[in-house]
């Protein structure tokens, strides 16, 4: 089946949202489109930026070939409705309510426009059209954002799941690891969609207050460890590397060193954040780099590097 994907994002997340889309749904979109074709079926509330999926049913050269072919379409006693995405081709208001009653009229059920069982969604690029099944995400993860501790600079919810979509896009018998996790937004989100995640972090508070925001919402509090990852043994299919940072000191060169040499050791992918250059080191500690980009929150930026 073929599967259209919506999405949105504010100007200072592109660069987040365009390697989100790559890696869960295979490829960028065309440059000035707002959504993207893919045959992988994605849940839409895994991604912060994704707006709807639409499973595509129908495609047809013109609206009336389509609204034709939605004639087959039964639904006993459910009830739907036809909405225009307006994510293709501009038309009109009017002309968004006329295909949307064209369609709608030869689909055989009864229509509901406040809460239909079925909304069928409408495509149009470039006269081509589209019909399918839409799914739009319940976004429960916005719930994340009122944790009860939390750092002024710690990675929002947004960012923290783009980052655990782009380190483990298949999450079956997949193993995560969070090793600089501070007040545990990786985990959460992570866990949040069903992931295996395992985190640790040196400084206590940041354990402590990990715990306090996991148990808020309903995780245990194993999830976190207090540790240093340099001491960590096992393997991990994926790790998600947030660089410690002070606004008034550097890393030293030898913590941060020694920092990506441990994760080179524990994991086959990572995604490293940091707030300074780190391209010389990785290359040193047997990162390939296979993708970088930014990320800003106001004024402070971080380098997010996708590796293997």
């Amino acid at each position: 089946m073929k599967y259209i994907y919506t999405f949105a994002c504010h100007e200072s997340e592109q660069e987040l949202c365009m390697m989100e889309l790559r890696e869960l749904i295979g490829h960028e979109p065309e440059a000035g489109r707002s959504w993207v074709q893919s045959e992988r079926k994605i849940s839409p509330d895994r991604s912060p930026f994704i707006s709807a999926r639409m499973d595509v049913l129908l495609e047809e050269d013109t609206i009336e070939e389509l609204a034709a072919q939605a004639s087959l379409i039964q639904l006993a006693d459910s009830t739907f409705k036809v909405v225009y995405m307006k994510a293709g081709d501009k038309r009109s208001y009017e002309e968004q309510r006329a295909v949307e009653r064209l369609v709608g009229g030869q689909i055989i059920g009864k229509a509901d426009m406040k809460s239909p069982d079925i909304t069928f969604s409408l495509l149009s690029q470039k006269g081509r059209w589209m019909l399918g099944v839409c799914h739009y995400p319940e976004r429960a993860w916005l719930s994340h954002k009122q944790k009860p501790q939390n750092y002024s600079t710690g990675l929002s919810s947004r960012v923290a799941r783009a980052l655990v979509n782009i380190a483990a896009p298949n999450i079956e018998g997949i193993r995560l690891l969070d090793p600089c996790c501070g007040m545990g937004n990786v985990l959460i989100e992570a866990l949040s969609m069903g992931l295996s995640i395992e985190g640790c972090d040196i400084n206590p508070l940041a354990v402590r207050g990990a715990r306090v925001n996991l148990q808020h919402y309903g995780y245990s509090d194993k999830h976190v460890s207090l540790r240093d990852m340099n001491d960590l043994d096992g393997h991990y299919n994926a790790a998600i590397l947030d660089m410690p940072y002070n606004v008034c000191s550097v890393l030293p060169h030898e913590d941060k060193l020694r920092m990506l040499t441990s994760l080179r050791r524990l994991a086959d992918r990572a995604v490293i954040v940091s707030t300074e250059p780190l391209e010389g080191l990785l290359g040193d500690t047997g990162w390939q780099v296979l993708g970088k980009i930014q990320a800003s929150k106001g004024t402070f930026v971080r380098d997010i590097w996708l590796c293997s």
